[in-house]
């Protein structure tokens, strides 16, 4: 998966298009796409092509400082670039608003020696997530530091990316990609009334414009269609004004609706039912052979609520097919005392114990409406002594520890958080590293943030204790400010 090609010269051109004695603008074409270099300098330099696309800026004298600007954009411009001395005085005034601003959690008088490597992982990635998940369209999984999955990003991975901004109290580092959703509305609703449902279905692997890329997987996958929902809701509870609701009502709303008439009316058994064919957010699982799995049923259960609490704050009347759909819509699938993938899945951790694994997040990543606590504590232990953990994903970790800490095993939380396998592994520089090819995955980051910034702060329904998902006893002190309350008192 890598960004660079360095062998097809030939394929794309590098055009100075304007040069002065201190200046230079480079016009870049591949294929019907280009953008724009200008570079600007001070001092006495020269600026020499060494041959087609590699261009070396070196000064003239033997001075050992050199200050010069770089700036990329879409179209050539003429707008006034910063200096280097200004360029870094806004940078260092971006973080010193940064890290003053949002929320800060503290591990470090902590006895567990293990705080020192959790508060690493937490700082360093707060850093990676803001440059890399904080722009105006969602990033794909390795943000801008290499091409993974052919530069797309996944709208299911969004949430691991960007939820956690409005716990730490950085809503609009979240808002900033929201409105690319207004964007492909359109789109999306015609995604959806082609396939036979009303409102809008929100695509899975995508560039900027919206469609859907060629694939086996990302057409029958739906665990990301409630994701715009729970965003709105995060923004609501952090800025909770009329504003907020007539930002994203059409979103919310037009997302409600295709979930409902997603969701199959089987009168024979007077219940709602989700597919077939269907992928769950565990994708080793046959499509046609796939219904009712678990996490997206608590999901449907949970993002239509929070549609019924949108059209109440908007003077509205509740939405009865909505309603229905809350009140009948199937149980989640249990065999042998825990909680099946899906309703169809003919046995339960076998074969297909690897990847996600999603029933967990039912109770974990939603507040588990539908859930009864002791099966998922039987699942959950099942998972941890049998699921293949050297075959999952950075986000499983965080997602495991939030199961843990509503059950109220913060011990098992934190062992999940810091589980010794090679998927939860972080570098140096804070990278979730998972494969040679693949040496860093932001949605292993994000996840973390949302897990800690819960453990430490609580959830709807946990202990009134201070930071109920660490361990009692003293050898944890957890510190923090900043957070929102109303935001843990709903998720």
């Amino acid at each position: 998966m890598q960004a660079a090609d360095w062998n097809s010269g030939a394929k794309h051109q590098s055009e100075i298009i304007n040069k002065t004695s201190n200046s230079i603008k480079i016009k870049r074409k591949l294929d019907a796409d280009e953008h724009f270099v200008a570079i600007e300098w001070t001092g006495q330099a020269s600026f020499t092509a060494e041959n087609q696309h590699e261009f070396v800026l070196s000064p003239t004298n033997r001075s050992s400082r050199m200050e010069f600007v770089v700036m990329w954009s879409a179209s050539t411009t003429s707008i006034k670039r910063p200096n280097a001395a200004q360029s870094i005085a806004e940078s260092e005034q971006h973080w010193t608003t940064f890290w003053s601003g949002g929320a800060v959690l503290e591990l470090a008088d902590s006895k567990d020696t293990r705080a020192i490597e959790i508060e690493r992982r937490v700082v360093l990635s707060q850093y990676l997530t803001a440059i890399q998940c904080a722009g105006s369209q969602p990033p794909q999984e390795t943000g801008l530091t290499t091409n993974s999955w052919y530069g797309k990003f996944h709208l299911e991975m969004h949430w691991w990316h960007a939820a956690h901004f409005a716990l730490w109290n950085r809503t609009g580092l979240l808002e900033k990609s929201l409105g690319w959703y207004q964007t492909i509305l359109a789109s999306a609703r015609e995604k959806a009334k082609s396939q036979g449902y009303a409102g809008a279905r929100w695509p899975k692997m995508v560039g900027p414009d919206g469609r859907d890329s060629p694939s086996p997987i990302g057409p029958l996958l739906i665990w990301q269609q409630p994701h715009p929902i729970v965003y709105a809701e995060l923004c609501y509870q952090n800025n909770s004004n009329r504003a907020t609701l007539d930002r994203y009502r059409e979103i919310v709303f037009e997302t409600a609706e295709f979930m409902a008439s997603f969701s199959f009316f089987d009168a024979k058994t007077n219940r709602y039912v989700l597919g077939p064919p269907v992928i769950p957010a565990q994708e080793n699982h046959p499509p046609r052979e796939t219904w009712n799995p678990t996490f997206e049923l608590a999901y449907w259960n949970h993002g239509l609520k929070i549609a019924q609490t949108w059209c109440e704050r908007l003077g509205m009347k509740r939405d009865p097919k909505w309603d229905d759909v809350i009140s009948k819509l199937s149980p989640l699938p249990v065999k042998d005392g825990v909680y099946l993938a899906h309703e169809n899945c003919p046995q339960t951790f076998t074969e297909r114990n690897h990847d996600h694994p999603s029933m967990l997040g039912a109770l974990g990543v939603l507040p588990g409406e539908t859930v009864d606590r002791e099966i998922m504590r039987r699942t959950l232990q099942k998972c941890l002594k049998e699921w293949l953990w050297d075959k999952t994903w950075g986000w499983d970790y965080p997602m495991t520890a939030m199961t843990a800490a509503r059950l109220g095993e913060p011990e098992v939380a934190i062992n999940a958080l810091l589980m010794d396998t090679e998927k939860n592994h972080y570098l140096k520089n804070g990278h979730n590293w998972q494969r040679k090819d693949l040496p860093c995955y932001l949605p292993g980051n994000g996840g973390l943030l949302y897990a800690v910034a819960m453990m430490a702060n609580g959830w709807k329904g946990s202990p009134q204790t201070k930071s109920p998902g660490f361990p009692a006893g003293g050898n944890w002190t957890v510190r923090s400010e900043g957070f929102n309350p109303a935001v843990f008192e709903t998720i």
